[in-house]
């Protein structure tokens, strides 16, 4: 059986965000950067704003935790623009082959509430879906089973009668992918566009040429 409906996650698959873009600026040393990013400013702590946490709670706390840091934590968010390198092309082109093919969209994103109006103001092809998940809205983050269980009951209200294995899931995370996986959608981990694309093919998605 075909699937139906495709899922797309933002950063990495639509969005190129990476903190580098920011650091290389202000950590010019490879390894004290990656130190700071992964001591100090870390995932773990990105993802809390991305789960609902206001911004300035979250600064107010690393800088308390680590003050000799100070100035190099508050750009992070201060300057978070500056990590946005633009739409990724291929996965551009991709949701405009699957809009095309009637193909329904929807988002589900880690992103935190604040920042993520920039990047809708900015970047046309967040409008090609018809609804999207935030993570930072709904104070619920990927890989927990609950956001994707709010992604289900959204694409229900576009799409009656859609089962989870009619669902497509695509993000570079790949335990993100597996999560999805584990609740019967089809778990994508994209590494490339071309291997995604290919990977909707086979699931019986009508693409074109």
């Amino acid at each position: 059986m075909a699937a139906k409906v495709v899922v797309f996650d933002f950063g990495g698959v639509l969005i190129d965000w990476n903190p580098d873009y920011l650091y290389r600026k202000l950590i010019p040393d490879e390894g004290e950067r990656r130190r700071f990013l992964t001591e100090v400013c870390s995932m773990d702590w990105v993802v809390r704003q991305d789960g609902g946490e206001l911004i300035e709670t979250g600064t107010a706390e690393l800088v308390a935790r680590f003050p000799q840091h100070e100035s190099l934590i508050r750009a992070f968010y201060a300057r978070w623009h500056e990590m946005i390198g633009g739409v990724i092309a291929e996965g551009a082109a991709l949701v405009e082959k699957l809009e095309a093919a009637g193909v329904p969209l929807f988002g589900l994103t880690n992103w935190s509430a604040e920042t993520f109006p920039y990047a809708w103001d900015r970047f046309d092809v967040l409008r090609r879906f018809r609804d999207i998940v935030v993570s930072g809205r709904v104070k619920l983050v990927k890989p927990d089973p609950a956001i994707y269980a709010e992604m289900f009951s959204r694409i229900e209200r576009h799409v009656p009668g859609v089962a989870a294995h009619d669902l497509v899931f695509i993000d570079d995370n790949i335990k993100n992918a597996h999560a999805a996986a584990a609740l019967g959608w089809h778990g994508v981990h994209h590494t490339s566009a071309a291997a995604t694309e290919a990977r909707l093919r086979e699931l019986g998605l009508a693409l074109g040429t």
